[in-house]
């Protein structure tokens, strides 16, 4: 017979953590320490479950698993949802936390707070939820948990003896860190009778059931067999399967209010789901959905083109799935006289943009090329100054003529880093255009430095640059602070004479010839020699700014002329010149993929 336990016996509970402080590793000595994984089904960063994760060494996704334990006579349900830790996944856990009542807070003994952690943290408190300070990595030579324990006091003004010192490598302090989250963290509301409300935090599609959605039950209770209706699509549906999400699904009659489930109803529609949607009851006249979920807006997009132009239709139900699986991807469809029919595509950030890349190519076998990404203006024309105009893709951008100003998205940008590379640090934020606000010593060793940026300067390899200036030791976070007017100018590609739209790009002006010239050399030295002279220009608008000419493969007609008149071997040459004049007129530059990319590295 099944077991129902009372709701105060639940406790909903998130790990947050700055990249790489040890949170995969600590969930799986929750798992391990809870019974909730056998020996056999037992391996390092367990929840972590795509490819991608495990070579990289990061959480992309959040994970959701339910443990049973029994402390004192009484048994309880642990609900953990995983997070990531970059900042480019921030959209995860904002979900994760927007299902929970606590969070673990875990910080390494070594590197101490980072600029991430305190990012997670604001967010966690602002949804009110109860914070639990873990000290991870205390057995490392190089720990220092008295000075790290300070810095968190500081930071969270709890008390020192309140941080559970632990090492989830060893197991140290990993009972410690369960009762806390026992005595610590709420139970959730029981409220079984009332109507039922339900938040849709993931879901993923799978290709015999159809979607399967993740969802946290807020009041009432989802029976299986029972009418549901998504409060967004107001579309209704039956409740074919209903369960807890152990290691693996199991399926259960009932999931009451304040637990954790998945949800089969044979929705074929990737579309037909909305992450941050509610489940009410078909029956429910309810109108207004559970809160606290944030929607989040792309900072960066680029267009997604599959190499064969046949495999539109088949990308754009890969793009689904995906989309599915990654609620914070955006995309619409648009067209490209290089590159034909693709997709427009919104990113929360370059790392985003290239794990989208790499999963199109991994789960769904799509061959797809990117264009320069770039970042959302509003321009504004003299005709109509105060309506803005939305460019996301810089041949939206209206005719200069006409153009009254256009206005940019800018960042705050919290950099915290070793005193000793202040200023390599600040050296970067200037050359990108970056304006320092604050500057505040941590400890006599950490700096945290906040600066005023333009989003499209960190678009592309800041946070590489920054991580090499600073020898690894910088950590970065930002948060969008709205639009400001710049100088901005379209820069076109030419190539043999005609544009290539999909390697135009907005540039501020300052900058504009020097990346102009460096993106000619870069395409001189990636596009193939053809049979005739090939111009590479960049322009602003009707103004050449740069050249570069990559050279004709010349064959010697003069070879087989062993003597006579040099009118003979003029001939030649004069026939072999008007071959090529009329084979640059009709002949086709093919630019390879990898010419799309190379703005990305003009740095190298």
């Amino acid at each position: 017979m099944q077991t129902i336990y009372f709701m105060s016996e639940i406790r909903n509970f998130c790990i947050i953590a700055h990249i790489d402080h040890g949170k995969s590793t600590l969930a799986d000595r929750l798992l391990d320490f809870t019974g909730a994984v056998s020996s056999r089904e037992k391996q390092d960063q367990l929840l972590d479950n795509m490819d991608l994760e495990r070579e990289r060494g990061i959480t992309i996704k959040s994970h959701a698993i339910q443990m049973d334990y029994k402390k004192n006579g009484v048994q309880y349900i642990l609900n953990l949802i995983d997070t990531p830790g970059h900042v480019d996944f921030s959209y995860e856990v904002s979900r994760s936390i927007a299902a929970c009542e606590g969070a673990l807070l875990v910080v390494d003994a070594a590197q101490s707070i980072q600029a991430q952690t305190i990012s997670n943290l604001y967010l966690a408190l602002e949804n009110d939820l109860e914070i639990i300070p873990v000290l991870n990595k205390v057995d490392l030579p190089s720990a220092n948990p008295e000075e790290v324990s300070d810095d968190i006091v500081d930071l969270l003004g709890c008390k020192k003896e309140e941080i559970i010192h632990a090492s989830a490598k060893t197991g140290l302090g990993i009972e410690n860190i369960i009762d806390a989250i026992i005595n610590v963290i709420p139970g959730p509301d029981r409220n079984d009778e009332a109507p039922l409300k339900a938040l849709i935090f993931d879901s993923v599609y799978n290709p015999f059931r159809g979607v399967e959605t993740y969802f946290r039950v807020f009041s009432g209770k989802i029976t299986k067999g029972q009418g549901i209706k998504f409060l967004a699509t107001q579309k209704n549906y039956s409740a074919d399967e209903v369960g807890t999400l152990n290691l693996t699904q199991t399926p259960k009659q009932c999931i009451g209010a304040g637990d954790v489930g998945y949800l089969i109803t044979g929705i074929k529609n990737a579309k037909e789901v909305k992450v941050g949607d509610t489940i009410i009851d078909v029956s429910s006249n309810e109108s207004e959905g559970v809160s606290g979920f944030e929607d989040v807006k792309p900072m960066v997009f680029a267009g997604i083109y599959p190499v064969d132009t046949e495999d539109y239709e088949e990308l754009r139900s890969s793009m689904d799935k995906l989309q599915l699986n990654d609620a914070s991807l955006v995309y619409s469809p648009e067209s490209s006289s290089a590159l034909g029919f693709g997709f427009r595509c919104g990113f929360l950030g370059m790392l985003h943009l290239e794990i989208i890349q790499e999963r199109l190519e991994r789960e769904f076998n799509m061959s797809v090329i990117t264009t320069v990404p770039n970042v959302s203006y509003n321009a504004f024309t003299r005709r109509e100054m105060d309506v803005p105009i939305l460019v996301n893709n810089p041949s939206d951008l209206p005719d200069p003529s006409g153009l009254d100003r256009v206005e940019e998205p800018f960042i705050k940008a919290t950099i915290i880093t070793k005193s000793d590379y202040v200023g390599n640090v600040m050296s970067l934020c200037i050359e990108k255009r970056g304006e320092i606000k604050n500057q505040t010593y941590l400890t006599t060793q950490r700096v945290e430095l906040v600066f005023d940026m333009p989003l499209a300067e960190i678009v592309f390899d800041f946070y590489d640059r920054l991580k090499t200036v600073s020898k690894g030791y910088a950590s970065f976070d930002y948060s969008p602070i709205g639009l400001r007017p710049s100088k901005l100018v379209k820069v076109d590609l030419l190539l043999n004479g005609n544009s290539v739209d999909a390697l135009s790009a907005l540039i501020h002006f300052d900058n504009a010839y020097t990346i102009g010239k460096k993106m000619c050399e870069k395409l001189r030295e990636l596009i193939p020699r053809q049979q005739f002279d090939i111009p590479v220009q960049a322009a602003i608008g009707a103004k050449i700014i740069s050249r570069e000419t990559i050279k004709a493969l010349r064959k010697d007609v003069t070879a087989k002329c062993y003597g006579g008149d040099i009118t003979r071997k003029r001939k030649l040459l004069e026939k072999q010149k008007k071959g090529k004049k009329k084979m640059r007129q009709v002949g086709r530059v093919e630019i390879p993929q990898e010419a799309f990319m190379a703005v990305l590295k003009l740095n190298d």
